[in-house]
């Protein structure tokens, strides 16, 4: 019969820690969230009681390291603690925080929302005035994209010419031997794109 020693977390670089049958009683003390290297754990069938400490160390342990302590609760452990007990941490704090977060998402996205679809519904020349700019921007990037895609196809179709006649520069309109190869290269292409 005993207790885990509350300074068990100044074992900082402990990697494995096995207290299975030994008849350990009282609460996990909260300083074992210090062990951060802790790779394998077992507190099973002792008399251990109380809410689980809880850190992503400790909920990353499978629930049979803490099987055998019936008086025992909290994650990984099916087992939930009633609201009597006292909180550990900022538990509570947590889900009032989660509240004020939505509350505030909700304000902005109402505020927003209606600050922008109101003034475009109650001011007609803003609302053409908006519109007009996502037309400008879309003409932009359509301009933007078919000049790209004609570049992209130029740059195919060179590489197409030059990989299967082996046209370079001397071989080109107007020089030596040219014209013999502009013809070839004016002629469809097998794959269907024309020049």
């Amino acid at each position: 019969m005993g207790r885990i020693p509350e300074k068990i977390g100044g074992m900082k670089y402990l990697e494995s820690l096995d207290l299975s049958n030994n008849h350990l009683s009282g609460e996990i003390p909260q300083s074992i969230t210090n062990l951060t290297f802790l790779s394998y754990m077992d507190l099973s069938y002792n008399n251990l009681s109380g809410r689980i400490p809880s850190s992503t160390q400790l909920q990353s342990f499978n629930a049979l390291d803490f099987i055998g302590n019936p008086e025992l609760c909290g994650a990984p452990l099916l087992k939930n603690c009633t609201e009597n007990e006292g909180p550990q941490g900022d538990e509570n704090v947590g889900g009032s925080e989660r509240s004020w977060f939505y509350i505030g998402a909700a304000t902005g996205f109402i505020v927003g929302f209606w600050g922008l679809c109101g003034a475009h519904l109650c001011k007609r020349a803003w609302r053409h005035a908006y519109f007009m700019f996502l037309n400008n921007i879309k003409d932009r990037i359509y301009v933007a994209t078919a000049l790209k895609w004609s570049w992209l196809r130029d740059q195919f179709r060179r590489y197409h010419m030059i990989s299967k006649f082996g046209m370079s520069k001397g071989l080109q309109p107007g020089r030596k031997g040219g014209k013999r190869w502009w013809r070839i290269l004016r002629k469809p292409f097998p794959c269907g794109v024309s020049s």
